[in-house]
C-alpha cells in the first residue's frame, strides 16, 4: 500500500483535483456558428469560468430553449445589466444615456462602411444579402438602425459580435442570471489564437 501510495499518491491527487475543478470552477466549451465574429471564430475552443460576477462586456455562456424545447449554450457578450437602458443609434451605443465604445466591433463595422461586409461574408450568400439590406451594422429584430430597451430587474442584456447575425436579445428576450454559466476566460484553441479574455 505504502508503495502504491508512493508511485500514485501525486498522480492520483492531481486527477482528483482537475476532474474536482471541472465538475464545479470551469468547462470547456466550443463556438458554434458565426455570431461571434471576429471575436470569436466557429469551432474554437474556451475554458468557461463557472463562478464569480459577470460584468458588462463580458464574453458568457448562456442557455436558451430552442423551438423543440431543448436547452442550447450559446456564447454572447453582455450588453445591458439589471436595469439599464440601451440605446442604438446608427451603431453608437448609448447606456443610461452615456455613450459607450464598443472597439470589440471595429473591424467588422468598418467593412461595413467599406462594401456591406460582401468581401467578409463571401462564404454565405444569405448573409451578404441581410448586410445588403441593413442600414446600419446594428439593428433591432425589425431591422431599425435606432432603438431603445430596458433591460428589466435581474436580466442581463446579451448580444453577438457579428450583429447582422446573431440571433441574441434583440429577437429572445433578456437572460435571468441563473442562464448564465459563466464567462468565457481563455480561448485554447487554435494554438495560433490563443488569447485570455
Amino acid at each position: 500500500m505504502k508503495r502504491f501510495l508512493k508511485e500514485w499518491g501525486l498522480f492520483s491527487l492531481v486527477t482528483i483535483f482537475i476532474i474536482l475543478s471541472k465538475i464545479f470552477l470551469w468547462n470547456l466549451v466550443s463556438v458554434e456558428g458565426h455570431s461571434m465574429d471576429p471575436t470569436l471564430y466557429d469551432n474554437e475552443q474556451l475554458v468557461l469560468l463557472k463562478v464569480g460576477d459577470v460584468n458588462r462586456f463580458d464574453i458568457v455562456v448562456a442557455s436558451e430553449t430552442d423551438d423543440s424545447g431543448k436547452e442550447k449554450l450559446i456564447v454572447k457578450r453582455i450588453i445591458g445589466l439589471p436595469g439599464d437602458t440601451i440605446h442604438y443609434e446608427n451603431d453608437t451605443l448609448y447606456i443610461n444615456g452615456e455613450q459607450v465604445p464598443e472597439p470589440y466591433l471595429d473591424e467588422y463595422k468598418a467593412a461595413f462602411a467599406q462594401d456591406k461586409l460582401q468581401s467578409t461574408y463571401s462564404y454565405n450568400k444569405s448573409f451578404q444579402e441581410r448586410a445588403q439590406a441593413a442600414q446600419a451594422f446594428t439593428q433591432d429584430e425589425h431591422f431599425n438602425p435606432t432603438f431603445t430597451t430596458q433591460v428589466p430587474d435581474g436580466q442581463y442584456y446579451l448580444l453577438g459580435d457579428d450583429r447582422l447575425v446573431s440571433l441574441d436579445s434583440r429577437s429572445v428576450g433578456t437572460f435571468k442570471r441563473t442562464n448564465i454559466k459563466g464567462k468565457i476566460v481563455f480561448r485554447i484553441w487554435p494554438i495560433k489564437r490563443i488569447k485570455s479574455f
